[in-house]
């Protein structure tokens, strides 16, 4: 209730005066009709959001009481229900302690930079367009806390797993900068599940150290014949470990198994084999897709098996891992099939494509249907190509190498599906020799689109383009995917590879190959990258037709390089045919390039042990 008035005296003086009344609610003014309260608060927001024309408010107004009043009263109310308490409910056991996280904590200045990172705040100072995009440092940040071995502050850890469920790409880093207690939270809130689901991609968690003593024989017993357990060594496997993954959530399972293959393989695989009769086939096939990363000729036998698995993708899965080893015995069963259809003759390869997808080449993960518009024989040449160890070709070539052999006419135009499929084999077999080959001189044109004409093995698949294709779409081949061939090379050769392309050609079409360079950029792209983007403002041209090579270049070009990159930031002359106002947009780019800069250079300061700070080498001149 609240507390009656009292009516002011009827003067401010001294003296007696007329003892005061109270203020009483008068009786005759009609009272208010209730407002229904019962509707839930998420159908008072859909009819918010709906209106009340398109939705009648669940709601009865008052007499004289139009409905969008009716709901914003009924709004009101619920809030203050909701703030005033809750209903009593039945008491629940209090969750078990979070598990302790042995490894460090963050410095004090690399913690306040995470919770601004996490609210998105800008650094002070810089203008709207200048200012630097924390959304796009924040994973680069993560990285940089993981490689250090810091655990994440316990007062972050829920905004940490909002922005993680927010944004995928972050997940990974962001779990295993939340370590276990980052699992034990998400599972006290369900809208942070996939925590539960991804695992951290096999880095929040480890294999335990002290793993119980007692082991178990990795072959399950009653195994039925056939099945790839039977593949996989009997080998011991640590009692706590097999309980982890016996009775673990997916994601845990995941991360254990990516955790015991990195440290002993086979343990890992007698693990995998133990259970493999019983899983389900997607969890299979993301089981067996984690073994590609430790793969190794101990792992043959029980992919061999999996090539009898019930399920098309696991099937092709396990021949793809399998044609990765190049002594396996889907290897030689490839090269087999492709010696049989490719040949040097007098100095020129020829192809006879099968002539049939028979079931041998389809247990073997030979995909019988084509995509739409491709040739059977064509696409059947290429897988079997593809998954043939690159070292047969030079046996069989007279002992030629990459280069040569890449370099050799081949007939009936079927260069382009010859060429693409060792493309694809370079790459899965990361070969560096044969990629290097294939990649050609960064001086080269760049490769074209692919188009009808210039693929070879058409609807008919009776061949390609022929011997008159012209010369220009021969020197411009559409099935190099420089990108993908670049990825074989080492981290320094890829590099200057990109910087020598972009030297001869520009921006133009360097991006995708710029994504898959080493980051901080080494020197000679980092300068490369630069002096291209000094000759696109040269030339009058506005910068956001660069905006994603400026992007890339806030996020991958070495820190210590801003202040030689200051000198950028002022307004040039404008060239008499230019766009107008261009010198200026390009000066606030460039101040945004050389502020990001030396936010990452602070980031990477504030998490650096003072050991590794005093070791670091000063930023060159």
């Amino acid at each position: 209730m609240r507390p009656s008035r009292l009516r002011p005296p009827h003067h401010l003086g001294s003296g007696p005066g007329p003892a005061p009344e109270p203020v009483r609610r008068r009786t005759d003014t009609p009272r208010r009709h209730a407002v229904s309260t019962t509707a839930s608060w998420d159908d008072l927001v859909a009819a918010a959001l709906l209106g009340t024309e398109r939705r009648t408010p669940p709601v009865t107004p008052r007499p004289g009481q139009d409905p969008p009043a009716a709901l914003l009263d009924a709004a009101a109310l619920s809030t203050l229900r909701r703030r005033a308490g809750l209903r009593p409910a039945a008491a629940r056991p209090a969750p078990s302690p979070a598990p302790a996280d042995p490894r460090p904590p963050l410095p004090p200045a690399a913690r306040s930079r995470l919770a601004m990172l996490l609210a998105g705040r800008s650094a002070p100072g810089g203008g709207r367009r200048s200012a630097p995009d924390l959304a796009e440092l924040l994973p680069q940040w993560l990285t940089m806390a993981n490689q250090y071995g810091y655990q994440a502050p316990a007062a972050l850890l829920p905004a940490l797993l909002d922005a993680a469920r927010a944004r995928t790409d972050l997940r990974p880093e962001a779990l295993a900068l939340g370590g276990p207690r980052a699992l034990w939270l998400a599972r006290l809130n369900p809208e942070w599940k996939f925590a539960l689901r991804t695992g951290g991609a096999g880095r929040a968690a480890e294999a335990p150290a002290d793993a119980d003593a007692e082991t178990e024989a990795g072959a399950p017993a009653g195994a039925e014949a056939g099945d790839p357990a039977d593949g996989a060594a009997a080998v011991a496997v640590p009692a706590g470990v097999r309980r982890q993954w016996e009775e673990g959530l997916f994601a845990e399972r995941v991360s254990v198994l990516a955790a015991v293959r990195h440290r002993d393989p086979e343990v890992g695989l007698a693990l995998l084999g133990s259970t493999w009769s019983t899983e389900r086939a997607e969890d299979r096939l993301m089981f067996l897709d984690s073994l590609r990363d430790d793969l190794s000729p101990s792992d043959e036998p029980f992919l061999e098996q999996a090539l009898a698995d019930r399920s098309r993708n696991v099937r092709a899965t396990a021949a793809e891992l399998l044609s990765a080893l190049p002594g396996s015995a889907l290897a030689s069963r490839m090269a087999e099939r492709s010696r049989a259809c490719v040949s040097l003759d007098s100095g020129v390869i020829t192809v006879e494509a099968p002539a049939e997808c028979d079931s041998g080449m389809q247990r073997d993960g030979v995909v019988a249907k084509p995509p739409s518009g491709r040739g059977e024989r064509a696409w059947w040449l290429g897988q079997l190509v593809e998954a043939t160890p690159l070292e047969c070709w030079s046996g069989w070539f007279g002992g030629r190498g990459a280069a040569e052999i890449v370099a050799l006419p081949v007939a009936d135009g079927w260069q382009a599906d010859l060429q693409a499929a060792w493309c694809r084999a370079a790459v899965r077999q990361r070969n560096v020799e044969w990629s290097r080959a294939l990649l050609g001189a960064p001086v080269a044109p760049p490769a074209a689109p692919p188009t009808a004409s210039a693929a070879p093995g058409g609807a008919d698949g009776a061949g390609g383009a022929g011997a008159g294709a012209p010369a220009a779409a021969q020197a411009a081949p559409s099935w190099r995917d420089p990108a993908k061939l670049l990825s074989a090379l080492p981290p320094d050769e890829r590099a200057q590879w990109v910087a020598d392309f972009i030297a001869a050609h520009g921006l133009s079409d360097a991006f995708r190959l710029l994504g898959v360079c080493a980051v901080p950029w080494a020197e000679p792209l980092g300068r490369a990258v630069v002096d291209a983007l000094d000759i696109a403002r040269d030339a009058g041209s506005y910068p956001w037709s660069f905006s994603g090579v400026m992007g890339l270049a806030e996020r991958c070009l070495d820190p210590d390089q801003a202040d030689r990159l200051e000198v950028l930031t002022a307004i040039s002359d404008e060239p008499e045919d230019g766009s107008p106002g261009a010198g200026g947009y390009w000066s606030e780019a460039f101040q945004r390039l050389v502020g990001t800069l030396r936010l990452r250079a602070a980031m990477r300061r504030e998490l650096e042990p003072p050991a590794a700070a005093a070791a670091r080498p000063a930023p060159a001149p």
